[in-house]
């Protein structure tokens, strides 16, 4: 369902249900969350989780008038799959702060070397950062990018079947690759359409 400023639940509605709805939705988030070596998480995103994102900011920013609401559908709806694709949000981090540093600088350009493949099959790397370039940060790359994934339509079917699927990075610097656990690759095979 596409996400209107009709289909959002007003302010103090959302404040009913947020803390019982909080639980189903800290788990939906982890089964579509993937940590790919050290420094990399990738969260799959979807219509709940976008939707969620929007009431949390209108949740925290209550009294925002139809145009405030309008732009965050218009910046958080592009995050949501259309069937031919998935759509993650990368985070790359360390808990020590001089190593975060160090990893970002050594990972420049790492978006560009994400992929995901059909066990056995070839490589559909992303399209990175369609909404702004976040390649190269001050000479590291940026902690956060947004990575859409296309799948041609028989390699749709093939993950809607229960086909393996790879995750991997061959960032020079970064050479991380792993099948995605098959609760993740379930979720992950509702976003795709025949």
């Amino acid at each position: 369902m596409p996400i209107t400023p009709d289909s959002l639940l007003p302010p103090q509605a959302y404040a009913r249900i947020r803390d019982a709805e909080r639980t189903a939705a800290i788990a939906h988030r982890r089964t579509r969350t993937v940590k790919l070596g050290a420094h990399m998480t990738l969260q799959f995103e979807d219509e709940r989780t976008v939707r969620r994102q929007i009431q949390e900011l209108l949740h925290a920013g209550p009294g925002r008038d139809t145009q405030a609401v309008q732009a965050e559908i218009a910046a958080y709806s592009p995050l949501v799959p259309d069937g031919g694709n998935w759509k993650a949000t990368m985070l790359l981090d360390d808990p020590d702060p001089a190593e975060r540093q160090r990893v970002l600088v050594r990972l420049l350009g790492v978006e560009r070397h994400m992929y995901v493949a059909v066990a056995g099959g070839r490589r559909h790397y992303a399209v990175a950062d369609e909404d702004l370039d976040r390649s190269d940060c001050g000479g590291r790359t940026c902690s956060v990018h947004f990575l859409r994934f296309e799948w041609p339509a028989a390699e749709r079917a093939a993950v809607r079947a229960g086909a393996a699927v790879m995750l991997g990075c061959d960032h020079p610097h970064y050479g991380q690759e792993m099948a995605i656990a098959p609760a993740t690759l379930a979720s992950l095979a509702g976003d795709l359409h025949a």
